[in-house]
């Protein structure tokens, strides 16, 4: 039994441990999209044995981050164009509700620390400082809703957008748009206007979309293979 206010520590089991390593070698891009996981390999590179290796590849299949082909293995997801689309639908529905819950908290501190974020890229704004700042700054909005459930979904999210981006590091579009972008966010946070909040929230990820595969009037449509949204690589099945 532990006494109030010092919290037990939390030992994180192997398989955990190797699912977290994995996915970050998915988001930076050294499993790439498509490639073929060999388990005996992994089980060697990471020295573990196969059976908890098993268990975290097994979780990132149920993240979707990998993808078991019955008779020929394990691989690492790729991305249809139905496929970005709703992944970009399911961060702004996360985004949308963590941004709810911090209204009703601490506005104006999230706001400062979201700053935070953006002004330590303005100081080095390289194209690395400059994606790194988006993505924390979006990790760090839904972190600041303190809820465990929108956490835990937007982590799996966000992993798969760096892979998109990792996968066209080259030819990823107007990353100096995105700091402005984030810092009206902020502002509008730290001023405690929900509706303004929510509305260019669901504009930052829709200009992705739009402006990779614009459509009809304005509405999302078919994309050339090789195309990206967000940087991220299109592929069919």
């Amino acid at each position: 039994m532990t006494r109030p206010g010092i919290e037990p520590l939390i030992r994180e089991s192997t398989p955990s441990i190797i699912a977290r390593k994995l996915r970050r070698a998915v988001g930076d891009g050294v499993l790439a999209p498509g490639a073929q996981l060999s388990e005996a390999s992994l089980a060697r590179e990471l020295g573990v044995s196969r059976g908890p290796l098993r268990e975290a590849m097994q979780r990132l299949t149920q993240e979707g981050l990998l993808k078991s082909i019955r008779n020929r293995g394990i691989f690492v997801a790729t991305f249809t164009e139905a496929g970005i689309r709703d992944m970009y639908v399911a961060r702004a529905a996360i985004e949308r509700a963590a941004a709810a819950v911090i209204m009703q908290t601490d506005p104006e501190g999230a706001g400062a620390a979201l700053r935070e974020v953006i002004n330590a890229a303005d100081v080095a704004p390289s194209e690395d400082a400059v994606r790194e700042a988006d993505f924390r700054f979006h990790v760090l909005l839904v972190e600041l809703s303190g809820s465990a459930h929108l956490i835990r979904m937007h982590h799996t999210l966000i992993t798969e957008t760096q892979m998109c981006i990792t996968a066209l590091a080259d030819t990823y579009p107007d990353v100096d748009v995105r700091l402005p972008e984030h810092r009206d966010i902020a502002a509008e946070i730290s001023a405690g206007r929900g509706d303004e909040v929510d509305r260019l929230i669901v504009a930052h990820m829709d200009d992705g979309i739009h402006r990779l595969a614009p459509g009809q009037d304005g509405v999302p449509g078919p994309v050339p293979l090789r195309r990206a949204v967000d940087g991220c690589p299109v592929t069919r099945e």
